[in-house]
C-alpha cells in the first residue's frame, strides 16, 4: 500500500527522486550480495574423493618365450607391478627376459627386486618396494647362527 501512496505522490511531483534512487540502489546491493554469496560458496565447495587411491592390481606371468617380454613391458608401461616367475624357463631365454625387462623398468623409472629362485618383482615408478627377502637379510649377517636340520 505504501508503494502505490508513493507511486502517486512521485507522479504528482511532491516525491523525493533521492530517496527513490537510494532505495534503488540499495535493492541492487542486496541482490549483488547474495548472487554473490551463491557464487562464492559454490566455488569454495569442494567435491574429494573418499578413495583416494585406486586399487593396483599385480600381474604374475611365466614366459615361455622372449616375445613375452614386451607383454611385461607393456604391463609396466601400464603402471602396474610384475611378478615374473622364470624357475621353468631355459637358463639363457630367462637372462635375456630379465635383461630386456630391467632395461625397460629402468627406462620408466621403477625398480626390480629378485624375491626368490628364478623370481622377480618389476614395479614401474607408482610403487615402492618395500622388505627385505631371506636371501637379502642372510647377506648383512642378521641370520648368521647355524639352522639344524631335524
Amino acid at each position: 500500500m505504501a508503494k502505490i501512496f508513493d507511486k502517486v505522490i512521485g507522479i504528482m511531483g511532491f516525491s523525493d527522486e533521492e530517496a527513490e534512487e537510494e532505495l534503488l540502489d540499495e535493492e541492487e546491493t542486496e541482490k549483488g550480495v547474495q548472487e554473490e554469496v551463491r557464487s562464492s560458496s559454490r566455488k569454495s565447495a569442494q567435491v574429494v574423493s573418499i578413495h583416494s587411491q585406486k586399487q593396483v592390481k599385480v600381474v604374475v606371468l611365466e614366459p615361455t618365450s622372449f616375445e613375452d617380454s614386451q607383454n611385461i613391458a607393456d604391463q609396466l608401461k601400464n603402471r602396474r607391478p610384475v611378478i615374473v616367475n622364470l624357475e621353468n624357463t631355459d637358463r639363457n631365454l630367462a637372462k635375456r627376459i630379465v635383461d630386456f625387462v630391467s632395461g625397460t623398468t629402468y627406462a620408466l623409472g621403477g625398480n626390480m627386486q629378485k624375491v626368490g629362485q628364478g623370481i622377480f618383482l618389476f614395479v614401474p615408478n607408482n610403487v615402492d618396494i618395500s622388505g627385505e627377502t631371506h636371501e637379502g637379510i642372510k647377506e648383512k649377517g642378521l641370520f648368521s647362527w647355524p639352522i639344524s636340520s631335524k
